[in-house]
C-alpha cells in the first residue's frame, strides 16, 4: 500500500510538473504574441480624413466630485472640432458636482452644452439611466460616451470619429493610461496597461476585431443603440461598457478600437478599497466572458514559474523557465506600456510588474468564488448573465451604481 501510495504521488508530481510546463510556455508565446500585437497595431497610424466631423453628442454620466474633475471634464470642451454638444447628466440635486459643471458651463459659454438633473430610473445600474437620460436630449445622431474621471486631448474627438467612415462601424472605443497619486494607484495603473491591454491588442488580432467596449469611450451611433434595444436592454447589467460593444457585434456590426490613448485619473488611498474594486471588476469579467477569464491562466506566467520552480525543488529546469518566463513578461510590458501606449508610470517602475503580476493572480483566483460584489459599502449579487440585483431596501437604489 505505501508503494503504491509513493508510486501515485510521485506520478501525480510529474504530471503537475508537465502541467506547469506547458502553463509556462503558453505563457511567454502570448507575452511574444502580446508584442507583436502592440507593434503590429500602431506600426501603421490611422490617416485623419479631416473634411470627415459629423455632428456628435457627448454624453457625460456625473454622479460625485472625482480628483481633477474639472480639468477632466473641462478637455472635451477644448475639442479643435466643428460642431458638438456636451450634456452632463446628474441623479441627485445636491451632488457636489453640480458646482463644478455650472463653472464649466459658464467658462465655456460658447459651446452647446447642457446639464440634466433627473433621478429618472430604467434598470438596476443607475449610470445607464444616467445616460438614458442624457441620450433624451442627444441633438445628433452620433454619441459619444466617457467616464467622467476621463481626460482628452484636443484632438480626440477628430480622431476617435474617423472608423465611422466605414458604415459596417457600430461602435468605436478606446484603451487608456492611467494617471495615479500613491503607490496603490500606481500598482492598479501598471496592472491596468501591461496585462489588461496586452490582452485587449491580442484579441483584436486574433479575433480581427474585439467584441466590447470600454468606458474610457464608447462612440456609437443610435441607429446602432437602437437594433440593441437601446439603453434599457442593457440598465440591469454590471458590465454595461462590455454589452455596448458585444450586443452590437451581435446585430452584425464591427466594434474598432481605436489607436488614441485617453487619460485615466485615478487616485487610490485605500488598499482594501482598491482590492475590492479588482474583484468586482474580475467578477463582472467572468460573468461577461467565462471562457475568456478562464483563458486569463495563460497571462500568468510569472506566478506559474514561481510554482515551477517550488515543484521541481530549485531544479535548473525550474530556473530558467522562471527566468525566461520573467524576462520575455518584462520585455513585454515595456513594449505595451512604454513603447505602445507610452505610459511614464510603467517606464519609472518596470520593476513592479512581478509584484503586481502576483496581486493580479490572487484577484483573478477571487474572480472565481462567489457571485456578491461590494460596491459602495453594500452588498449585490451578480446573476449568471451578468446582471445586478439589489439585496438591500429599496431606498439604496438612489445612491449606487456611477463609479466606473
Amino acid at each position: 500500500m505505501a508503494i503504491f501510495a509513493s508510486t501515485f504521488f510521485t506520478n501525480f508530481h510529474l504530471i503537475f510538473i508537465n502541467f506547469l510546463l506547458v502553463l509556462c510556455i503558453s505563457s511567454v508565446l502570448f507575452y511574444c504574441y502580446a508584442i507583436y500585437a502592440a507593434i503590429t497595431f500602431f506600426a501603421d497610424p490611422q490617416l485623419i480624413n479631416l473634411e470627415f466631423h459629423p455632428p456628435v453628442s457627448i454624453l457625460k454620466p456625473i454622479c460625485g466630485l472625482d480628483s481633477n474633475a474639472y480639468e477632466n471634464l473641462a478637455s472635451f470642451c477644448q475639442q479643435d472640432y466643428p460642431e458638438y454638444q456636451i450634456i452632463f447628466a446628474v441623479r441627485n440635486s445636491e451632488d457636489p458636482c453640480i458646482e463644478v459643471l455650472e463653472k464649466i458651463i459658464d467658462n465655456f459659454s460658447e459651446l452647446d452644452i447642457l446639464l440634466i438633473v433627473s433621478d429618472r430610473v430604467i434598470g438596476t445600474n443607475l449610470k445607464v439611466s444616467n445616460l438614458a437620460n442624457a441620450a433624451a436630449k442627444a441633438k445628433y445622431e452620433i454619441l459619444l460616451l466617457a467616464d467622467s474621471d476621463i481626460r482628452v486631448g484636443t484632438d480626440y474627438l477628430q480622431r476617435v470619429i474617423q472608423p465611422l467612415q466605414d458604415e459596417s462601424v457600430g461602435v468605436v472605443t478606446c484603451m487608456y493610461r492611467t494617471s495615479t497619486q500613491g503607490w496603490i494607484s500606481t500598482l492598479e495603473a501598471i496592472s491596468t496597461t501591461t496585462e489588461f491591454h496586452a490582452g485587449v491588442l491580442v484579441s483584436n488580432i486574433k479575433e480581427n476585431g474585439i467584441k466590447y467596449a470600454f468606458g474610457s469611450t464608447i462612440v456609437i451611433q443610435k441607429k446602432v443603440l437602437e437594433a440593441i434595444g437601446g439603453f434599457e436592454a442593457i440598465a440591469d447589467y454590471l458590465a454595461d461598457d462590455f454589452q455596448l460593444g458585444y450586443r452590437p457585434v451581435q446585430a452584425g456590426y464591427k466594434v474598432v478600437l481605436s489607436e488614441y490613448i485617453v487619460e485615466h485619473v485615478q487616485i487610490s488611498h485605500n488598499l482594501v478599497d482598491a482590492i475590492k474594486r479588482q474583484i468586482r471588476w474580475a467578477r463582472g469579467k467572468r460573468v461577461s466572458r467565462p471562457w475568456g477569464y478562464l483563458g486569463l491562466i495563460f497571462t500568468h506566467g510569472v506566478v506559474i514559474s514561481l510554482l515551477l520552480l517550488i515543484a521541481t525543488d530549485g531544479s535548473i529546469l525550474g530556473w530558467l523557465g522562471l527566468c525566461i518566463c520573467w524576462v520575455i513578461r518584462l520585455v513585454m510590458a515595456w513594449v505595451v506600456g512604454t513603447i505602445s501606449l507610452k505610459d511614464p508610470i510603467v517606464k519609472k517602475f518596470l520593476w513592479l510588474v512581478p509584484a503586481c503580476d502576483l496581486l493580479s493572480f490572487a484577484i483573478w483566483c477571487f474572480g472565481f468564488i462567489g457571485n456578491t460584489i461590494e460596491w459602495r459599502g453594500q452588498q449585490l449579487k451578480l446573476t449568471k448573465d451578468g446582471k445586478l440585483l439589489i439585496q438591500e431596501d429599496t431606498s439604496y437604489q438612489l445612491s449606487i451604481i456611477n463609479e466606473t
